[in-house]
């Protein structure tokens, strides 16, 4: 399975990616919302686009579709709740669904509510395993809730499904944020070296070669995976008083994004 993560430069700081059979060439284009670029790429590499995947409805994702779909005659798979809000739709995914591209990539459909609460990601089975997780795990980071979204089922989502993936798991969010949310990652937890190290790594790097992460990486960099953290706690308690001495992991994730939102 080859994951092509496409730059795209935009003022959205959007990855659009490839998911390509190496052996039929066939492609899947996941948000693809710089269209151009994703054809050019593909071209390129003497790929053929088929399929569209919107891990969501938001603009930023869908609003390559049209122009993609009239060039390559490609389906539109989504969220089955998404039918409504992605026109032209040709696919409805649910839980467990799996998308097949070529002869050789298979892809699990995960159903990640928070976000929107018709968001999915892609999980692919291998021995190096994949995550493209649009807008709902980004790199040291968690996506936000203002667009239709709610923070109770981006803590399900979190605790139930991604955490359970294999540490090996490869990150591929739909946006560049990484130096940014390592800063609140800081900010929350100021003795996290593993963090302060890796934002010297990527501080400036060449995002056309983003530095991709593992879920065992997040687990260690990322505040939303840090909940039983005590300075993670400690420093949650000088911004909620009220906040209890040994608070659940769902009211500490709660409170994280309560912050990140204004932060």
């Amino acid at each position: 399975m080859i994951v092509e993560q496409i730059w795209t430069d935009n003022k959205f700081r959007n990855f659009n990616y490839l998911i390509v059979c190496p052996e039929t060439g066939q492609a899947m284009a996941v948000d693809p919302l710089e269209h151009e670029q994703c054809l050019r790429v593909a071209k390129e590499n003497g790929w053929e686009i088929t399929e569209i995947l919107n891990t969501h409805h938001h603009h930023d994702h869908i609003g390559g579709n049209a122009p993609l779909v009239e060039a390559t005659g490609a389906r539109i798979l989504a969220h089955a709740m998404a039918r409504d809000e992605i026109p032209d739709m040709d696919v409805g995914l649910s839980a467990g669904d799996v998308i097949t591209i070529g002869k050789t990539v298979e892809m699990e459909v995960l159903d990640t509510p928070g976000h929107t609460m018709s968001h999915v990601c892609l999980f692919a089975r291998t021995d190096h395993p994949a995550l493209i997780c649009g807008d709902t795990l980004f790199n040291a980071g968690a996506g936000h809730c203002k667009g239709g979204g709610q923070p109770e089922p981006l803590y399900q989502t979190f605790a139930t499904q991604l955490s359970k993936l294999p540490d090996n798991t490869r990150i591929f969010p739909g946006h560049d944020y990484i130096e940014n949310n390592l800063n609140f990652t800081l900010d929350r937890e100021p003795d996290n070296e593993r963090a302060a190290k890796l934002k010297e790594e990527v501080a400036g790097q060449d995002t056309n070669e983003a530095f991709v992460t593992t879920l065992g990486l997040e687990k260690e960099v990322n505040t939303f995976f840090r909940l039983h953290n005590p300075t993670v706690i400690a420093r949650l308690k000088e911004a909620f008083p009220d906040l209890p001495d040994e608070p659940d992991e769902k009211t500490v994730f709660l409170k994280l994004r309560e912050l990140r939102n204004d932060w």
